[in-house]
């Protein structure tokens, strides 16, 4: 079996890759770069003049071929390079007539437990948000933030005092709303320094948080090690890291409790569940990112089926726009409120009282819609960074 083609296929908000063979197999998989899918997608075409007539379920071999083939590293490149691997998975599951979680050594659960997005510009919209989650049989809830998602173009100002004592208060407010039913996965964005981290982890350390996720920027990891130094309650992040190396360094200097690779980012299938075994190997707990499209979902769930530390799987809901476009993208720019994620595929996977169960089905486990690039046209994303009232840039 041979590879002929390699496909981008940009949908809506998404940048999907399709990946050929001479013997009528397609794999699919999704690029988790989606601030700069353009770039992503050249980095796609970049590969393909590697992968046609290679054979796909080389997949190890091509994953370390495009990964130290030109010496740069980044989210667009990781982005396409996590694409092809999953469609080469798929390709491989579906030539085998499997599962990919039953080539990675066969599922350890029957149902991936699922946090929903809970969202909204006041504290009495989340709220009420976060009720009808737990109404709809979520038992845990995150990309929830004791910030609110106010709009990008609002500028911002708040006290310390205001900021610390105001984000507390919500978080109070958010477990008294759903009790101890539901556990709650608090996201701060990396809106905070080190020191404003810590005091609000304090505050908020008697209400159990599942964890507290990505509290200041990625890019230093002595500060993530000295957050989770002086805190007392489990410390989330990684969606922003690119390699299974920056996993390890952080789990080196136990700086994080749960992991959180993004499939359509780290490296696809072969990525995740490298730094999945590093986390079991620091007994951390790993918990996908997942802001995309159903094809990403149903790449997260094959590594969720097959590695015994895993913890929760973020969940969008396939009703609604991806998260990147409802938290994101201008108010204006909601060209079409009846998109939903679902109109994407053919079929999406069940979710069924805050669990997806794990499907049977072969290779990824879902398939584009028909003229699904035609149906819904790729929209470039607009640079929107909320800004301070003094004119600085907001981290948000």
């Amino acid at each position: 079996m041979k590879i002929t083609d390699v496909k981008v296929i940009p949908v809506n908000r998404f940048l999907f890759v399709e990946v050929h063979t001479d013997e009528g197999i397609v794999g699919l998989g999704e690029s988790g770069c989606w601030g700069f899918l353009d770039a992503s997608a050249e980095a796609v075409k970049s590969f393909k003049t590697y992968l046609l007539g290679q054979d796909p379920l080389r997949i190890e071999h091509h994953w370390q071929y495009m990964y130290r083939s030109f010496h740069f590293r980044g989210a667009a490149i990781m982005g396409a390079l996590s694409a092809i691997d999953i469609a080469l998975w798929d390709i491989a599951g579906k030539y085998l007539n499997a599962p990919i979680y039953q080539l990675l050594g066969g599922k350890v659960r029957d149902k991936a437990r699922v946090y929903y997005h809970v969202g909204g510009e006041t504290t009495e919209d989340l709220i009420n948000n976060l009720k009808v989650a737990k109404q709809r049989g979520f038992t845990a809830v995150g990309h929830l933030t004791p910030f609110l998602d106010e709009d990008r173009e609002l500028p911002y100002y708040e006290t310390y005092a205001e900021k610390i004592g105001n984000a507390i208060e919500r978080v109070r407010l958010y477990r008294e709303a759903v009790g101890d039913e539901v556990d709650l996965c608090i996201e701060i964005h990396r809106r905070l320094k080190p020191a404003e981290a810590i005091a609000f982890a304090k505050g908020i350390a008697q209400y159990h948080p599942f964890f507290i996720e990505d509290p200041t920027t990625p890019d230093n990891f002595d500060s993530m090690t000295h957050i989770a130094n002086n805190i007392d309650i489990p410390l989330a992040t990684g969606e922003r890291f690119h390699t299974p190396q920056e996993f390890a360094h952080l789990l080196s200097r136990n700086a994080v409790d749960y992991v959180r690779p993004d499939v359509c980012m780290c490296g696809g299938i072969t990525g995740a569940k490298k730094i999945a075994a590093l986390a079991e190997a620091h007994d951390a707990m790993v918990v996908p990112h997942n802001p995309l499209s159903p094809v990403s979902t149903a790449a997260c769930i094959q590594i969720a089926a097959s590695i015994p530390n895993f913890a929760l799987q973020e969940y969008p809901g396939d009703d609604r726009a991806s998260a990147t476009e409802r938290y994101i993208a201008a108010k204006t720019d909601d060209k079409d409120k009846s998109f939903s994620q679902a109109d994407v595929v053919k079929k999406t996977l069940p979710c069924e009282d805050g669990y997806i169960l794990i499907p049977e089905l072969l290779g990824v486990g879902v398939e584009l819609a028909d003229d699904v690039e035609t149906r819904f046209p790729y929209s470039r994303r607009e640079i929107r960074t909320r800004l301070h009232v003094d004119g600085s840039v907001v981290d948000q």
